[in-house]
């Protein structure tokens, strides 16, 4: 006896393979969170983005909050400000730029380092957002979420050459609303991995060895 078309149609949905979407690529290269921290390979696979989430994450539930965001920003703001006066001055940020995350700085074509100190402070409010056309990333923005490329200094709202602690915080808010493109009021580490996908890993450079000797100076 002839099974009933509408069985046939379920048992051919059941048999076929469901779609399972793709793994999300680990960030393995060096990535700057949203309010400038480097975070760096100690051992490979380590996944730089998950490592600054679970940092965030301070009741490691998979979701921060704008609380614990601003938390992390306050600790961060703490290292920086090395003579705890409650501000990043010039001098401290010329120090975040060179020590702790020259990355900011390499590679930028935006004009950040105008010397050091606070006569060399960075004029950065009618820079900060240029960028070339061939690289529409520049400095941090090439290693983090948000397409800001010294985020320390643009935390500076009243460009009074220093960033509080409440600019600091400030900022924080401002940056979790614009990772929070679900406005769920809270980000998850596979929400933040859609935002921008981890860079392809660095390629391996070639051994001498394994060149093709004829394509040496000198080689037949």
């Amino acid at each position: 006896m002839p099974l009933p078309i509408i069985f046939l149609g379920l048992a051919a949905q059941a048999a076929a393979p469901v779609a399972q979407p793709a793994p999300a690529r680990r960030w393995t290269r060096t990535f700057i969170s949203p309010m400038g921290e480097p975070f760096r390979q100690k051992t490979r696979g380590d996944d730089m983005l998950a490592a600054w989430f679970q940092q965030a994450d301070t009741n490691h539930d998979g979701r921060l909050t704008l609380a614990e965001m601003q938390q992390d920003a306050e600790r961060f703001h703490a290292l920086l400000d090395t003579n705890r006066d409650g501000e990043i001055d010039p001098d401290e940020v010329s120090h975040y730029e060179t020590a702790i995350a020259p990355e900011v700085i390499s590679g930028s074509s935006f004009g950040m380092m105008e010397g050091a100190g606070p006569e060399g402070y960075r004029r950065h409010k009618p820079k900060f957002l240029q960028s070339t056309s061939n690289n529409p990333q520049q400095g941090a923005g090439r290693f983090g979420l948000l397409d800001l490329p010294e985020p320390v200094v643009s935390a500076d709202s009243n460009f009074n050459r220093g960033v509080s602690i409440a600019e600091f915080r400030q900022a924080a808010s401002q940056r979790f609303l614009a990772l929070d493109l679900d406005h769920r009021g809270y980000l998850t580490l596979a929400a933040l991995e859609m935002i921008r996908p981890a860079p392809p890993p660095a390629p391996n450079k070639p051994n001498r060895n394994d060149l093709d000797e004829s394509a040496l100076p000198g080689g037949d």
